[in-house]
């Protein structure tokens, strides 16, 4: 069984601490994760070395939804997250790993983002579009700096 991997970098206006808990808070990441037309729901998240997560995201035009979820295997505040997850569709075989690297830069953080093992059905671009729109979802949420 063939799978893809994905590679995104993006640098955002905004500290490393407040990007890893866009990735490790449940109400941030059904905010900004799912791609455009989808809601996101977070159903279980343990962000702790070992610990569980499962969403799912709905299709808002037709209502139609997939859920998915893993283990967290590496978490170090401000600087990386790592996880694995599984489809619960069983044409969508696999594991999948995400890993996101967060690098401190002059003008805020560098974000690396490594996704492998993505089910060979799902084409490569249609996973770097997903996470683009992700990705300006998540600058969105995370780059406004609002006082009080």
């Amino acid at each position: 069984m063939a799978t893809n991997t994905v590679r995104l970098h993006r640098v955002l206006r905004t500290p490393p601490d407040r990007l890893y808990r866009a990735f490790t808070e449940p109400g941030a990441f059904e905010r900004w994760l799912p791609p455009f037309g989808f809601i996101g729901k977070v159903h279980r998240m343990e962000p702790v070395v070992g610990g569980a997560w499962r969403m799912s995201f709905t299709n808002f035009g037709t209502g139609h939804s997939h859920s998915f979820g893993g283990k967290y295997l590496e978490l170090v505040p401000g600087q990386r997250v790592a996880y694995d997850a599984t489809f619960d569709d069983p044409n969508l075989p696999g594991t999948m790993k995400t890993t996101v690297t967060l690098t401190p830069v002059s003008c805020g953080t560098e974000l690396s983002v490594v996704q492998e093992g993505i089910p060979e059905v799902i084409p490569a671009e249609m996973c770097y579009l997903g996470w683009q729109e992700s990705l300006v979802a998540l600058a969105q949420l995370v780059e406004p700096d609002i006082a009080g």
